[in-house]
């Protein structure tokens, strides 16, 4: 189950229009039809039926694995245990959500028998679906909206608004306010007169989602790796309140970054008690941004001011502005930390970045625990039982200090060991032994999830995807990283020279000192570093930065030692990316050049990759195919050199059918 990009402003939504017209080489003129529904502010759920009768209902989990919860589903009035004239496999997607009036009626009979009461509808309909006895669901006032669906045996409709009146009609609630929309003007129009309703709805909604409505259309435009191209939400502006902040905190993240951190008086924005919220980095906490211009007129942020907290969805809380008339007398700017405060280290801010990093590296303890925190996190490796709270706990006494350590953590520490994991406060021997089950079920991981747990900088679950789907096994993957590394060591010299160039702009004799450095380093790579690091920057969502990051970390010795130990441990499964086994290009590589004519180059590197294949922006050696249109150049002229095949448009059509 996917999850949506955002928009926040009117030009967010243009944009999504000028986006998929790009995309499908649509004019600016053509019609593009969207569908502009409400977003309910509930709990996802996925409900599969098979031959007309529910089977399975699951929540939405991490969007790959969901927590079973068909018995509770069944107690739901508006979710139907049979459908009649259905398709044999109908997956229907939703939300599930609580009105007002019964929030508050359940409110009352809580605060009657004494019962701890819910915050807001949405925590209350997620209390009450994952509830592990269904007759307290039965007793919970829960609803349901289909909206959506997974997989089907046979097509429901042609457009987005056709399959949910084909919902509507198996008995499913749809939510009424669903309008088509032609075009940007239109969907903002809509979202102002749903926003306008909102007060007067009866359950909590936070914006308006857009979806294109041909469904040929969605299957062209296909996915992401997390969101789909074809929808975005558009939220509602952020939720305020005003409180004092009390203290700002520094924290150590994992790549070293320094993070103020606001400590409030608590206060309830948007339905939520707030008592943290981010101050982005120094520059924001002084009133400026990162080119140095003012924000919030200039004002800075002091402990001790009544600020305003802001809060947008799903969002981090921020500190958005400042009541300089309530200012005390006594508050002092803030000054940020050069050092370390957990391991004293330097820490420096390199011109560019937004942020300062201690240079602490791995005896930092608290980049050394956010790096753990990181790896057992959800979209890492998820151990059940091994959450960021014991694993900070473990590396404090010395028991784990990397992430081989936790699949030794059992021989080292478990039963007839002389310092037992069940002898320790909070734990017992049926806990030890449940923890200990649950790290050996991790040590098979998929590829993405491997890629990702490492921590590297700028490599998020996006990227760690993209990666494993181009690469297909860890050997190759490390393999790649390896022969680019000299090529990111020539990069951050160069980029380190033109930094220095910049600063002696004004003085020529430095100047003519520095300049050969910086070409010198630009230039002096094999050519078979070079062409690792065109495979990697040519990787469809991997530029420069990932790469250099990539190949940054994995030459320092430490770190990859550190990584070497932890494979030692585990089983890392191929990529399991959905493709076409038997498609004339599985498992290849391919180039596009040069102009396409009958659909975009992005359609058709989507189009590649949906049937196995992987895209590269570069030619080399590796390259099994090159598709070339008019005006294709160099890699064209490579791949002659080289001896790799060259096909035009038609050419592919006709390999792999035509669109």
């Amino acid at each position: 189950m996917l999850s949506l990009a955002n928009a926040f402003a009117p030009g967010d939504i243009f944009e999504f229009d000028a986006r998929i017209r790009r995309y499908l080489g649509l004019a600016g003129d053509a019609r593009l039809t969207f569908t502009a529904e409400p977003k309910i502010d509930g709990v996802s759920l996925s409900l599969r039926y098979e031959q007309g009768r529910l089977v399975q209902a699951a929540t939405r989990g991490d969007g790959a694995v969901g927590e079973n919860v068909t018995a509770n589903a069944r107690t739901i009035p508006d979710i139907p245990a049979r459908l009649a004239d259905a398709p044999d496999v109908l997956e229907v997607r939703g939300e599930v959500y609580m009105a007002h009036a019964d929030f508050a009626a359940l409110n009352a009979r809580q605060a009657e028998n004494s019962d701890k009461q819910f915050a807001n509808p949405r925590n209350a309909a997620a209390g009450s679906l994952r509830q592990l006895d269904a007759g307290v669901t039965a007793m919970r006032p829960l609803r349901f909206f289909a909206y959506a669906w997974g997989e089907l045996s046979e097509a429901l409709a042609d457009t987005q608004m056709g399959a949910l009146r084909r919902l509507e009609g198996f008995g499913f609630a749809v939510n009424p306010l669903t309008a088509l929309c032609d075009g940007p003007d239109a969907m903002l129009a809509r979202y102002a007169e749903i926003e306008q309703m909102r007060a007067e709805l009866g359950y909590d909604i936070d914006g308006v989602v857009y979806k294109v409505d041909d469904l040929a259309l969605q299957a062209r435009l296909g996915v992401r790796s997390t969101t789909p191209r074809w929808a975005i939400a558009h939220k509602f502006p952020a939720e305020t309140a005003w409180t004092r902040l009390e203290a700002i905190d520094i924290q150590v993240g994992r790549t070293g970054a320094l993070s103020p951190v606001a400590r409030l008086h608590p206060v309830t924005v948007g339905g939520v008690v707030v008592s943290n919220a981010t101050l982005h980095n120094e520059d924001y906490i002084e009133g400026r941004d990162a080119g140095g211009n003012p924000i919030r007129g200039g004002k800075d942020i002091r402990v001790g001011d009544w600020v305003q907290v802001l809060r947008a969805g799903d969002v981090i809380p921020k500190v958005a502005d400042v009541d300089l008339a309530r200012r005390p007398d006594d508050a002092e700017p803030y000054v940020f930390p050069t050092t370390c405060p957990d391991c004293g280290s330097d820490a420096i801010r390199e011109e560019g970045d937004a942020v300062r990093r201690c240079t602490g590296g791995l005896i930092c303890p608290a980049q050394a625990v956010e790096k753990l925190r990181h790896f057992v996190s959800r979209a890492a490796f998820d151990i059940e039982g091994l959450g960021a709270r014991q694993v900070e706990l473990l590396y404090r006494d010395g028991w784990i200090r990397e992430p081989a350590d936790i699949f030794t953590l059992h021989e080292r520490h478990g039963p007839g060991s002389p310092l037992p994991l069940e002898s320790r406060e909070g734990w017992g021997e049926k806990s030890a032994n449940n923890l200990f089950q649950a790290i050996d079920e991790r040590r098979r991981i998929p590829l993405n999830r491997m890629i990702f747990s490492l921590g590297i900088r700028h490599v998020g679950e996006v990227a760690a995807a993209d990666l494993a789907r181009h690469f297909g096994t860890w050997d190759s993957f490390v393999a790649a990283v390896d022969a680019a590394a000299p090529a990111a060591a020539c990069q951050l010299a160069a980029d380190a020279a033109e930094a220095e160039e910049r600063q002696a702009a004004a003085r020529e004799a430095r100047r003519a000192r520095i300049k050969p450095a910086r070409d010198a380093a630009r230039e002096g790579l094999l050519p078979e570093a070079r062409a690792a690091r065109d495979e990697l920057t040519g990787i469809n969502g991997i530029g420069a930065t990932v790469a250099v990051a990539l190949a940054t970390a994995f030459r320092q010795a430490a770190e990859r030692a550190s990584i070497d130990r932890l494979v030692t441990h585990l089983e890392i499964l191929p990529d399991e990316s959905p493709k076409a086994a038997d498609s004339p290009v599985a498992g290849k590589t391919l180039v596009f050049t040069g102009t396409l004519e009958r659909m975009t180059r992005a359609e058709a590197k989507a189009r590649a990759e949906a049937l196995g294949a992987r895209v590269s922006g570069s030619v080399s050696a590796k390259t099994d195919l090159v598709i070339a249109g008019p005006g294709a150049g160099s890699k064209e002229k490579r791949a002659r050199e080289l001896g790799v095949e060259i096909i035009d448009e038609d050419g592919w059509f006709d390999l792999i059918g035509s669109p």
